[in-house]
């Protein structure tokens, strides 16, 4: 049996990140990642990563405390503000780092890193590389892990590619290893661990309209879920304002930083009619643009009564060109049209989960030797709405700071003898998967997986109401008793991906059902969460953390405090 000091899940920027720090304390690492981390989501992350740098002010406005007033008044007061402070303060010297290590930011004509406006920052905070910033992120740290592996001559550093892990194994409240299914061949091997790391993304293929990749679908978040770990804070969904009609694609945030409007079916920039977007206009934080375009279009004022039109045209081409030209290829290629001289046709689409893995600031969660960062986690700095930029930031600081602490921990900790309770798990998950092989059943998972995103994109979206909500409900547990009886086309062993997407709609099941629950249950609307039977925001009751709590008889739960710091809650106005 294989065993390593420290395992990470996951080989997007949080993983990446954790495994670099990781190896900074001479622990041995293993990262499993079910697709090439080049192919993780994180590279498609167009706009910018935040950090008060203030180098288009030269550095006197801007500060790390503005920083964190930003997001703590963007979460609309449910972040922790001990964890938005850890973040901001460290966010400064994780860019410079990132630039130190080759990452090609774009430049001032001074030479200094650029920024430029998001929705909610009262600076241009948004570091960018063009708008292609995931992608240059993600390159930064995957060329320094493999400067890393290269230089190691003991295999300090190894890296299971198109892996999926299937189990957590606890022993005694302790984290041992992991269960992991080699997509190739089909074997399916435990591995041992100190301590593991789950930076796995969010769950955004719950839904059907969304800019997430396929391989978001939440089992991530599902397995620690399952192993006892509370999932925090789930009915907070972000709808990005402005993705393609009919695909989803991201047209990123930058577009309106770089001063681009949104126009309704008479040519207006109607974002002045609302009351909390008529200052910032198209700047304005996510949700409430999400909101008011749905608002725009349910009142008659879009096109074909489904979206309304992004335009850049005013820009110039020479700006186009050279600040968002990745925009323009995907206009190009998947729109038919070039935003040099054309409208881009938006809606709103699910974007990023702002719940997850229930951690603390030190990304530790409930049992020892587990952590959790980046997308899959709930630290929580984003609170009820994520500002643009700060996802980036979240994954690097966060995966850092978990890195850090799996590693110490391992040092300081007895090696567990838990090579029995690897091999009892390992027996069962075969048993589970031999199952599911030869079921006779009559349920295809990809009808499953298609009622699922109807159900979420109708009734758990943008505008929430009771009786859709409970409808909902009944038609995931519908839902979940017809997965029991499902039956793959294909059950041999060799890339079976027939059986990897049954694995992982397990996961969406069970993360849709806590979503649902705690929007349910959440009567008030806060941030992203808008419910039109309870529209204002109630800070006696609901100024709380939810946590669900995985059983197989459905979801619990309960509720934790929200950690007030320096910024007492207020009215949400801009």
């Amino acid at each position: 049996m294989k065993r390593y000091e420290v395992i990470v899940v996951g080989g997007g920027l949080a993983g990446l990140r954790a495994a670099i720090e990781i190896n900074r304390h001479n622990v041995k690492i293993a990262i499993i990642s079910k697709v090439h981390p080049l192919r993780s989501h994180s590279i498609a992350a167009q706009g910018g990563i935040n950090a008060p740098l203030g180098n288009h002010f030269r550095g006197i406005y801007d500060t790390w405390e503005k920083h964190a007033f930003d997001t703590v008044k963007g979460s609309d007061y449910l972040a922790d503000q001990d964890a938005v402070i850890r973040m901001t303060k460290d966010a400064a010297d994780r860019i410079y780092e990132l630039e130190h290590w080759g990452c090609p930011f774009s430049r001032t004509a001074e030479g200094r890193i650029a920024q430029r406006p998001f929705g909610g920052a009262g600076f241009p905070r948004a570091c960018y590389a063009s708008d292609k910033t995931g992608h240059a992120l993600l390159h930064t740290l995957y060329q320094q892990i493999i400067q890393l592996k290269h230089a190691s001559e003991r295999e300090e550093m190894v890296m299971y590619d198109e892996w999926l892990v299937t189990d957590l194994v606890i022993e005694e409240g302790v984290c041992v290893g992991v269960i992991v299914m080699d997509i190739i061949s089909g074997e399916i091997e435990a591995l041992q661990a100190g301590a593991v790391i789950f930076a796995t993304g969010g769950s955004g293929r719950i839904y059907g309209n969304t800019t997430n990749a396929l391989i978001n679908t939440g089992l991530g978040m599902a397995i620690p879920y399952w192993a006892g770990v509370p999932l925090k804070d789930m009915e907070f969904i972000q709808f990005h304002p402005t993705t393609t009609l009919g695909k989803n694609i991201l047209i990123t945030e930058g577009c309106r930083g770089e001063g681009g409007f949104l126009l309704n079916n008479k040519g207006e920039r109607f974002l002045e009619k609302y009351d909390d977007s008529r200052k910032d206009m198209e700047i304005a934080p996510r949700d409430i643009i999400a909101r008011n375009i749905v608002r725009e279009i349910m009142a008659g004022y879009g096109y074909d009564d489904s979206y309304v039109f992004l335009d850049l045209r005013h820009l110039g081409r020479e700006k186009i060109l050279q600040r968002l030209p990745g925009i323009r290829d995907i206009c190009m290629e998947f729109i038919g049209i070039d935003p040099v001289d054309s409208l881009i046709p938006i809606k709103p689409g699910q974007h990023y989960t702002m719940g997850g893995i229930d951690c603390n600031i030190e990304c530790e969660t409930k049992i020892k030797g587990l952590y959790a960062a980046g997308e899959s986690a709930c630290i929580s700095v984003h609170g009820a709405n994520r500002l643009g930029g700060n996802s980036l930031l979240d994954t690097i600081v966060f995966g850092a700071i978990a890195g850090g602490n799996a590693a110490k921990y391992v040092q300081n900790s007895e090696r567990q003898k838990s090579e029995n309770r690897l091999n009892d798990v390992l027996k069962l998950t075969k048993r589970n998967i031999d199952k599911i092989g030869k079921s006779t059943g009559a349920e295809k998972p990809v009808t499953i997986k298609n009622e699922l995103n109807k159900i979420m994109d109708a009734k758990v979206g943008i505008f929430r109401n009771a009786p859709d909500l409970r409808v909902a409900v009944c038609e995931i547990k519908a839902l979940q008793e017809r997965y029991r009886q499902i039956k793959l086309d294909y059950t041999g062993s060799r890339v079976n991906l027939g059986l990897v997407w049954a694995l992982e709609l397990k996961g969406n099941l069970d993360v849709a059902e806590a979503c649902l629950m705690g929007a349910l249950a959440r009567e008030e609307s806060r941030g992203a969460h808008f419910r039109t039977d309870f529209p204002g925001r109630d800070d006696t009751n609901w100024l709380k953390h939810t946590l669900s709590y995985f059983t197989e008889e459905g979801v619990r739960l309960d509720y934790a405090p929200v950690n007030i710091g320096p910024f007492v809650p207020k009215k949400r106005q801009y």
